[in-house]
């Protein structure tokens, strides 16, 4: 076994004492950054224990992820958390990542908005269209569903995406794709403290430990963060503890069991009018004293959201490259609040879930030919409870709807790789599944089941081209069934609570059909190597999910579009390392192309409202000793619009925000200071989605204003 510990550290000022009883902590840190890579190197301190050459259990490399994505005829991405200096939200954790979409809701650790190829994107907030995995295990609810600022991105070693149809998870059907967070294991350090604090009431620690035998690791982390907010009433607080050990067995075997317990809580700042976005940029509805303020007051309102989750998981690995076989099961508990103005949503979910999965080459095959199967089965019990929300004073009033509700998964996945000629690969799979979501109302007696049976086959090529160059195409089928989100609907007049109705809503499963092409490589050699990626898509959807607002900025229903839609983009990404005089520039940046329209129907030709048309982000900076230093941009260079009806002067205005970032790290310790929108630009950093909207309408979120975090980390 080889364990190896690199010193890193982020975090300072003071950070409330962590809750969580007492158990100290750990915090991560994998090779030192993307900067190590370039001369001159950083001082590290690395150390080396050997087992037999035994790998540690269940714990992939990045390297050996790196080398599966390699394979993947579509597009990829590793990013590696550790390597950033400051650690807090999953925008830090996945920024500068083509293809993938971070749109900020409220800066803290409450639900920011992810999006992959646009597949879930009309949610709000987003809660489907990509399955998010942990340590290969899903982390959504069996119907499709997640709570996004449940996920602690301190404890990933690393997060694969695999984008669009290309995911090779059994239960993966979505067009977004799969994210997967690989924990740390006990290996990767003896222990970690983390601590930071910044603008706007932030402050943050991390304590963990770990620790390695000759058969067991082991791995504990707490963390805790708080968020005053830069808008009226938009705090934010979580604490969580993620444990895992593992075991190496006899014969091959591996086994690792997980623990993750997250207590997550946020108010909601909510909504307001365009102009609001300069004239009052931290301001929200109620502190005025026009009639929409007195209708929408956030304050009398006290739309917020509490999550809590507990979940465990394990899984068991053995054989050999002839044929390999691994188990995976998980159960996780989730209580929900969520008062979104108008209803308190209240739900209480049980998942349980188990995996399946074999691969091997054949031993006459010479290596040329590798095939894959697996199987999945997820399942989910809901109770599900709608209260009007009392307009005075933000608490419940009466209950107008009461669900019990359940979804069920089996899936089955072959799939082959042939390597044609010593350049070409084919590589093909054919997965089957059959869903189920089965609603019933506890208080009338009305009954929605619906079910689906679907093939998803995806056909794919790689080629090496040269030996730094590889280029692929794929053409695949994905399909999205409605969560329950969308399955249970809600209607509550904001000046008539007591009017409040819920319903049922029958869906058809979104379908589409991708063809990409793209490739990989890089240009030179050693240090001074460029890093490049790109791929281009398109996809032809039909019965697109689609979430609308009301004129309050309240989700009031779902629908298929009827007319059929199309998804087309270009995802790039470019990173390396310059020599410049006694040091080095280290740089990286992505530009994501988003050209979503509707082909028919009412909205025909028009850009489908939600995603950024382009987004690109930036950042260069120059590295010599131990310090690094440099700007960075997050530039959104043209207007989205925020309504399907591509209305004039509703758009999310077009912005760019400078950033600046200080490192220093020297041995176990590393300090930072980072610098946000130092130009103070006031800007939307995302909105609601309306068929037609007004700028009048309460339908835009203020982003941050300018703010600075300091952080320090240390590793022993």
């Amino acid at each position: 076994m080889q364990m190896r510990i690199t010193l890193n550290m982020n975090y300072i000022n003071f950070v409330r004492p962590l809750c969580l009883g007492g158990l100290a902590g750990v915090a991560v840190s994998l090779p030192g950054a993307a900067w190590a890579q370039a001369a001159p190197p950083l001082p590290t301190v690395t150390v080396h224990a050997e087992r037999d050459g035994a790998p540690l259990p269940l714990a992939d490399s990045v390297q050996a992820e790196r080398a599966k994505l390699a394979k993947v005829s579509g597009g990829t991405n590793l990013a590696e958390p550790q390597k950033e200096a400051r650690l807090a939200t999953l925008r830090d954790a996945l920024d500068y990542q083509p293809g993938i979409v971070m749109q900020d809701f409220f800066g803290g650790t409450d639900q920011p908005r992810l999006g992959i190829r646009g597949s879930g994107i009309q949610s709000n907030p987003v809660n489907r269209g990509v399955l998010l995995l942990q340590d290969g295990l899903p982390l959504n609810e069996a119907d499709g569903s997640f709570i996004i600022g449940l996920i602690e991105p301190r404890n990933a070693a690393y997060v694969s995406a695999l984008r669009g149809a290309n995911a090779r998870s059994p239960g993966a059907t979505t067009l977004g794709g799969e994210l997967d967070f690989v924990s740390l294991t006990g290996a990767d350090e003896r222990g970690r403290v983390r601590l930071e604090g910044g603008s706007f009431g932030r402050r943050g620690a991390q304590a963990a430990v770990g620790g390695v035998g000759e058969r067991l690791d082991g791995r504990v982390s707490v963390s805790s963060d708080r968020y005053d907010g830069y808008r009226h009433h938009s705090d934010s607080r979580r604490d969580a503890l993620q444990a895992n050990v593992g075991f190496q067995g006899d014969g091959g075997f591996e086994n690792r069991t997980y623990l993750n317990w997250t207590d997550l809580a946020f108010h909601i700042p909510n909504v307001v009018p365009k102009d609001r976005i300069h004239s009052d940029p931290r301001g929200v509805m109620g502190d005025g004293n026009t009639p929409q303020d007195r209708l929408l007051n956030v304050y009398n309102r006290d739309p917020r959201r509490d999550a809590t989750q507990l979940r465990l998981a394990n899984r068991s690995r053995w054989g050999s490259d002839a044929l390999r076989q691994e188990v995976g099961v998980y159960w996780q508990d989730t209580d929900d609040l969520f008062n979104n103005m108008t209803s308190h949503t209240v739900t209480h979910s049980r998942t349980a879930g188990a995996q399946w999965q074999a691969s091997g080459r054949p031993a006459g095959s010479d290596g040329a030919l590798g095939w894959r199967t697996a199987l999945s089965w997820a399942d989910s019990a809901m109770e599900r409870d709608l209260y009007a929300t009392n307009p005075a004073n933000g608490t419940q009033m009466q209950r107008f709807g009461s669900y019990g509700l359940g979804a069920q998964n089996l899936q089955a996945l072959a799939a082959a790789d042939w390597r044609l000629a010593p350049q070409w690969t084919l590589l093909g799979s054919l997965q089957w599944s059959r869903l189920s979501r089965d609603a019933q109302s506890r208080s009338t007696g009305a009954q929605l089941d619906q079910d689906w049976s679907f093939a998803t086959p995806k056909l794919g090529v790689n080629w090496a081209a040269t030996s730094t160059m590889r280029v692929w195409a794929n053409l695949s089928r994905s399909h999205e069934a409605p969560t329950f989100w969308e399955i249970v609907s809600a209607t509550v007049a904001p000046n008539s609570p007591a009017t409040a109705q819920a319903e049922l809503v029958r869906l058809k499963m979104q379908r589409a059909t991708t063809i990409e092409i793209g490739g990989a490589g890089r240009w030179g050699e050693g240090a001074n190597a460029l890093h490049w990626t790109a791929a281009v898509y398109r996809s032809v959807l039909a019965d697109e999910l689609i979430s609308t607002t009301d004129a309050n900025g309240i989700k009031v229903g779902t629908y298929n579009y009827a007319g059929g839609t199309r998804h087309q983009g270009v995802e790039l990404g470019l990173s390396g390392s310059q020599r410049v005089g006694v040091g080095a520039l280290d740089y990286r940046a992505s530009w994501t192309y988003s050209d979503f329209r509707f082909r028919g129907g009412e909205y025909a030709g028009k850009q489908i409202a939600g995603v950024p048309r382009q987004l690109i982000n930036a950042e260069v900076l120059y590295r010599v000793g131990a310090w690094r230093f440099g700007p960075n941009v997050r530039w959104m260079p043209v207007s989205t619009p925020t309504d399907h009806a591509n209305t004039a002067g509703a758009e999310q205005d077009a912005y760019a925000l400078l950033g600046l970032k200080l490192e220093w790290r020297d041995g176990p310790l590393a300090v930072y200071l980072q610098a946000d929108n130092l130009t103070d630009r006031r800007y939307a950093s995302a909105y609601v989605i309306r068929n037609q909207a007004t700028a009048a309408q309460p339908g835009y979120l203020q982003g941050l204003g300018r703010s600075f975090t300091a952080g320090l980390s240390y590793q022993f």
